[in-house]
């Protein structure tokens, strides 16, 4: 792959999240949403699990966000609205797995 095509690969983001109590997952959702204000995203979502799964739910809450490319998303991690939903969310929530591809 050449240098200018691994520059322009779209950074896909997803983040689980389970809450620590049912009755927190809309707080959840709504404090997540602030991050679709930072101006680095190209692509935002957030929404609470459609998936009813015979074998477990333990995924409430869904981030998936885009970004143009590893500066985009280094500077959605350093902006202050994240710091700001990291605060809302962090005592809600039970497990927080995420990843970048």
């Amino acid at each position: 792959m050449s240098q200018q095509n691994a520059e322009k690969r779209i950074i896909r983001h997803v983040v689980f999240f389970s809450s620590k109590a049912e009755g927190d997952i809309d707080r959840i959702v709504d404090g997540l949403s602030m991050l679709e204000a930072i101006p680095s995203v190209s692509h935002f979502e957030v929404s609470r699990n459609r998936n009813e799964d015979r074998f477990g739910n333990d995924v409430d809450v869904i981030v998936y966000a885009e970004f143009e490319n590893d500066d985009a998303l280094a500077a959605y991690r350093a902006h202050p609205i994240y710091q700001d939903c990291i605060e809302i969310v962090r005592p809600l929530r039970e497990m927080r797995i995420a990843a970048d591809f």
